[in-house]
């Protein structure tokens, strides 16, 4: 299987590199931003870097729904996997249209309102995990996992 992960830097990043047991046997790329701690975090790893800042930065989340575009039909991942935060959602959106699988897991920090792309990215999601019981209020539909730290 190929594995598309797609991450912020910091906290975002190092959440998925904690679950590397559920993808480390599996071919992978990732999509990232090219800030020193992922260029460590990734290093021998294949990787696409993002545009950044996308928060409320029109211009990137246009640029990367474009790097979507070219990166997904390049790599042609089996799913896309991603905790956020804004580069998740081009990603989502050209995967939904490709007909890519797509897993998103909501960030441990939101236990009682939603994170602005945990909201974008639950309508796009084959699967939405949960990582509080309590964020069911909110995405009635996702499936809880309990902590993936």
């Amino acid at each position: 299987m190929k594995i598309m992960l797609v991450a912020s830097t910091g906290g975002h990043l190092a959440q998925l590199d904690n679950l590397a047991e559920c993808w480390s046997g599996h071919d992978r790329h990732w999509v990232s931003f090219d800030k020193p701690d992922a260029v460590s975090a990734l290093e021998g790893e294949s990787v696409t870097w993002a545009y950044h800042p996308v928060t409320r930065n029109i211009r990137n989340a246009a640029r990367n729904l474009v790097l979507a575009v070219r990166t997904l039909r390049r790599e042609r991942p089996d799913v896309v996997v991603s905790n956020g935060a804004g580069v998740a959602f081009p990603f989502f959106v050209v995967a939904r249209a490709l007909r890519v699988r797509t897993i998103y897991l909501e960030v441990f920090d939101r236990i009682d309102r939603p994170s602005l792309t945990g909201m974008l990215c639950y309508p796009l999601a084959d699967h939405f995990c949960l990582q509080w019981e309590e964020q069911r209020r909110i995405y009635p539909e996702g499936i809880y996992v309990g902590a993936a730290l």
